[in-house]
């Protein structure tokens, strides 16, 4: 437990002693006797209520603190905007009911159960708000963006997203859950030498994030998802919350985008990322092995994007210009085929370059 949390739990039980010994107090004050017995009893059931009941209060606090957060604030403005509209009605509906029997209880009921639907609707219908009174088509006002993403644990221990949120192109918070995290600390205690490590590296990658102030990196708690349906738990949480996945894991990527969550694949995007070589410009490449057709040599870029050389098995292990002939997109990448230039070069291997127009 935290040290914050120890601290708001003791002030709890303060309070709550506190509570109950006034409670019984004034419960006995106006009788002759002091009835000790009753102000010990309201103080001990204040104690109990306050010890047990203090973590529950923490927690809805950490999720309304979450959700503030972690919406964005257009969608807080609306919501604000619905709760005043619905204290409005209330209030004149209040006039009508004060007069009634228990017409004040009654107009606080009405209050807020209109402030929340009030709010409810200012979040959920905020596009249309927005048009009817600003105007502009669906498209000006329907501006789709993510309020929060799920992180997988095959991100985490990929590391990659460290140096990807660095750079600020991941400006929405990211998601921990608490069973992601123990999914993810069972890693690290595997038997297995290379699960252990990179169940560690995982661990690692999420410490460097949390020390880094430009990412919005949260943990939240969660329940325990049955024996082996981690990957259905994430997609359920995320469909239910409106948020998106981020993982590497094939088969999670395909049934998240079947129940409509957005995905965010990092493989994709290295696969984006990657440049763009047209047929005429000049790579330099080194021939690292044979290839499957007579005559062929396989090398590679930086990237690892794979280049076919007709004709390079003669220049195995040699670091050669090629032009490229044709580029083809495969299901496992981008695929190069290139033929010497006839100019072997010393330079660092995987550039492109692009060729001189006479």
């Amino acid at each position: 437990m935290k040290r914050s949390e120890l601290l708001a739990r003791w002030l709890g039980v303060v309070l709550g002693v506190v509570g109950g010994f006034l409670l019984g107090y004034f419960m006995v004050r106006g009788n002759a006797r002091p009835g000790w017995a009753i102000i010990g009893l309201t103080t001990l059931e204040g104690l109990i209520f306050a010890y047990l009941g203090t973590p529950y209060l923490l927690g809805g606090w950490r999720k309304i603190n979450f959700r503030l957060t972690s919406t964005p604030l257009p969608d807080l403005l609306s919501g604000l905007l619905g709760i005043i509209v619905g204290l409005v009605v209330a209030a004149l509906i209040g006039v009508f009911v004060r007069d009634l029997p228990y017409g004040v209880a009654l107009s606080f009921v009405l209050a807020l159960l209109l402030a929340a639907q009030g709010a409810s609707l200012g979040l959920t219908r905020r596009a249309e708000l927005a048009a009817l009174f600003f105007g502009g088509g669906k498209d000006e006002v329907d501006t789709h963006r993510l309020p929060a993403v799920l992180v997988d644990t095959s991100v985490i221990i990929d590391g990659r997203i460290l140096d990807i949120a660095k750079t600020g192109f991941l400006d929405m918070p990211l998601v921990i859950l608490s069973s992601v995290l123990r999914e993810l600390q069972m890693v690290a205690d595997s038997a297995d030498v290379t699960r252990r490590r990179r169940g560690r590296r995982g661990l690692d990658v999420l410490t460097d994030m949390q020390k880094e102030p430009s990412i919005n990196l949260q943990v939240t708690e969660d329940d325990d998802p049955a024996t082996g349906e981690i990957d259905a738990h994430l997609v359920r949480t995320a469909k239910r919350k409106g948020w998106a996945i981020m993982t590497n894991d094939f088969n999670l990527n395909r049934i998240a985008r079947l129940e409509g969550v957005a995905v965010l694949n990092l493989n994709e995007l290295a696969q984006a990322m990657r440049p763009v070589a047209i047929p005429g410009e000049e790579i330099v490449v080194t021939v690292a092995r044979e290839g499957k057709e007579p005559g062929q040599g396989v090398g590679s870029l930086d990237d690892g994007t794979m280049v076919v050389i007709q004709n390079g098995r003669r220049l195995l292990n040699q670091t050669i210009t090629a032009v490229v002939t044709s580029v083809i997109q495969t299901s496992a990448g981008r695929m190069i085929f290139a033929e010497p230039a006839g100019t072997e070069t010393r330079r660092q291997p995987g550039r492109v370059k692009a060729r001189e127009e006479v």
